[in-house]
Protein backbone atom coordinates (compact mmCIF):
# COMPACT_ATOMS: atom_id res chain seq x y z
CA UNK A 1 0.00 0.00 0.00
CA UNK A 2 2.40 2.78 -0.95
CA UNK A 3 0.93 6.08 -3.16
CA UNK A 4 1.63 8.73 -4.91
CA UNK A 5 0.80 11.66 -7.04
CA UNK A 6 2.06 11.88 -10.69
CA UNK A 7 0.74 15.24 -12.13
CA UNK A 8 2.07 17.85 -14.99
CA UNK A 9 2.37 21.73 -14.95
CA UNK A 10 1.56 22.63 -18.29
CA UNK A 11 -1.89 23.75 -19.04
CA UNK A 12 -1.49 23.30 -22.50
CA UNK A 13 -1.74 19.23 -21.97
CA UNK A 14 -4.89 19.18 -20.94
CA UNK A 15 -6.51 21.85 -24.47
CA UNK A 16 -3.45 20.53 -27.40
CA UNK A 17 -3.04 17.29 -28.19
CA UNK A 18 -0.12 18.47 -29.86
CA UNK A 19 2.11 19.19 -26.73
CA UNK A 20 1.68 15.51 -26.28
CA UNK A 21 4.82 14.77 -27.75
CA UNK A 22 7.41 15.69 -25.59
CA UNK A 23 6.70 16.76 -21.92
CA UNK A 24 7.18 16.85 -18.04
CA UNK A 25 5.44 15.05 -15.39
CA UNK A 26 6.48 15.30 -12.05
CA UNK A 27 6.02 12.00 -9.49
CA UNK A 28 5.79 12.30 -5.93
CA UNK A 29 5.68 9.16 -3.85
CA UNK A 30 6.38 10.94 0.30
CA UNK A 31 8.70 8.21 0.65
CA UNK A 32 11.10 10.21 3.84
CA UNK A 33 14.18 9.38 0.98
CA UNK A 34 12.65 11.80 -1.41
CA UNK A 35 13.10 15.40 -0.93
CA UNK A 36 11.25 16.72 -3.97
CA UNK A 37 9.14 15.80 -6.97
CA UNK A 38 11.46 13.98 -9.68
CA UNK A 39 10.93 15.29 -12.81
CA UNK A 40 9.84 13.04 -15.65
CA UNK A 41 10.43 13.76 -19.25
CA UNK A 42 8.46 11.87 -21.33
CA UNK A 43 7.95 10.81 -25.40
CA UNK A 44 5.01 9.75 -26.95
CA UNK A 45 6.94 9.29 -30.52
CA UNK A 46 9.90 7.13 -29.30
CA UNK A 47 10.63 4.21 -32.01
CA UNK A 48 9.92 0.87 -30.57
CA UNK A 49 12.12 -0.55 -33.29
CA UNK A 50 14.93 0.76 -31.44
CA UNK A 51 14.80 -1.24 -28.44
CA UNK A 52 17.43 -4.47 -27.77
CA UNK A 53 14.94 -7.59 -28.86
CA UNK A 54 17.61 -9.86 -28.06
CA UNK A 55 16.35 -9.67 -24.89
CA UNK A 56 13.93 -11.73 -23.26
CA UNK A 57 10.57 -9.19 -22.17
CA UNK A 58 10.59 -10.88 -18.70
CA UNK A 59 14.27 -10.18 -17.57
CA UNK A 60 15.28 -7.75 -14.97
CA UNK A 61 16.37 -5.25 -17.42
CA UNK A 62 13.25 -5.36 -19.29
CA UNK A 63 10.98 -4.64 -16.06
CA UNK A 64 9.90 -0.67 -15.74
CA UNK A 65 8.79 1.16 -12.40
CA UNK A 66 4.95 0.74 -12.20
CA UNK A 67 4.72 4.51 -12.56
CA UNK A 68 5.99 3.68 -15.86
CA UNK A 69 3.93 1.17 -16.86
CA UNK A 70 0.72 3.92 -15.26
CA UNK A 71 2.45 6.19 -17.99
CA UNK A 72 1.86 4.28 -20.72
CA UNK A 73 -1.48 3.39 -19.83
CA UNK A 74 -2.60 6.62 -21.34
CA UNK A 75 0.25 6.96 -23.61
CA UNK A 76 1.32 3.61 -25.16
CA UNK A 77 4.48 3.15 -25.77
CA UNK A 78 6.00 6.26 -24.69
CA UNK A 79 9.91 6.49 -23.26
CA UNK A 80 10.07 7.59 -19.72
CA UNK A 81 13.34 9.83 -18.95
CA UNK A 82 13.92 10.15 -15.16
CA UNK A 83 16.56 12.66 -15.84
CA UNK A 84 19.33 11.43 -13.53
CA UNK A 85 16.86 10.40 -10.71
CA UNK A 86 17.05 6.55 -9.90
CA UNK A 87 13.70 5.09 -10.93
CA UNK A 88 11.80 4.05 -7.99
CA UNK A 89 8.04 2.40 -6.58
Amino acid sequence: GRYGVLFGTDRRLLSDWKSERVFQLYFYSGQREQTQAARLTIDTHSHPWEADRSEDPSSPGRRRPSVEMAIRTKWAGATVSWNGTDPFF
